[in-house]
């Protein structure tokens, strides 16, 4: 290499090395500020994690404090009286509260307690289903027949979670009213269901058999 050559390479080096400080100089707060986010973020999602690990723990405390009472109707006050900061946190209690108020006599209260859930939007749908069909279970003598057949029929809607026991519910309605035709012709739509259990399905068969009926041969499923 010619000394004409070696000269225009350090000159070359020395420009880059120049224009790499001015973009320092101009645009180096930028990195520093990316790096200051990304460890400030960090830090923020440590704490926050902290925060929702404690108060689960403060809420676990709350509850297995307030369960340990024996008697049902001190067991209801303080899980009434507990705090939760999160919707998952709130059914929790409110499911548990709708139990110890059922135990104390309290059948109107559980009611309450679970409708409350059932109309919690931010929660899973199952947990909302949940609550809704225990609530209407607890209202089989007081609820008139049509609003308790309106709202499992809801509940028995294609895709819900609960729509197979909501049928059987629904059997259940038709023969309170008189309807046993209705229910057998019910149940055995409901034997026939892809999706039914093994438990379910026995339980509608020794229905219909107690209605008269006679269950229709399984058939065979696919796959």
């Amino acid at each position: 290499m010619s000394d004409v050559d070696s000269f225009i390479d350090e000159v070359t080096e020395e420009v880059r090395r120049d224009r790499l400080y001015l973009l320092l100089r101009r645009w180096g707060w930028i990195g520093v500020l990316l790096v200051v986010l990304i460890v400030g973020g960090a830090a923020f999602n440590e704490i926050r994690k902290s925060r929702a690990t404690s108060q689960a723990q403060e809420l676990g405390d709350a509850i297995l404090a307030a369960l340990a009472k024996n008697d049902s109707g001190e067991r209801a006050t303080d899980l009434a009286a507990v705090e939760s900061a999160s919707p998952g946190g709130d059914a929790v209690l409110n499911m548990l509260l709708s139990a110890s108020q059922v135990e104390a006599g309290s059948e109107q209260d559980a009611v309450d307690s679970l409708n409350t859930i059932a109309v919690q939007g931010d929660l899973p749908e199952i947990y909302r289903a949940i609550a809704a069909f225990k609530a209407l279970l607890l209202q089989s003598d007081t609820m008139p027949a049509a609003d308790r057949r309106q709202q499992f029929e809801a509940l028995a809607a294609p895709g819900a979670p609960l729509r197979l026991l909501a049928e059987e519910q629904l059997a259940l309605i038709d023969v309170a009213e008189g309807n046993t035709d209705a229910a057998i012709e019910r149940l055995q739509t409901l034997r026939q269901d892809a999706e039914i259990g093994a438990d379910l399905q026995q339980r509608a068969a020794q229905l219909i058999v107690a209605l008269g009926g006679v269950p229709e041969p399984l058939v065979a499923r696919q796959g």
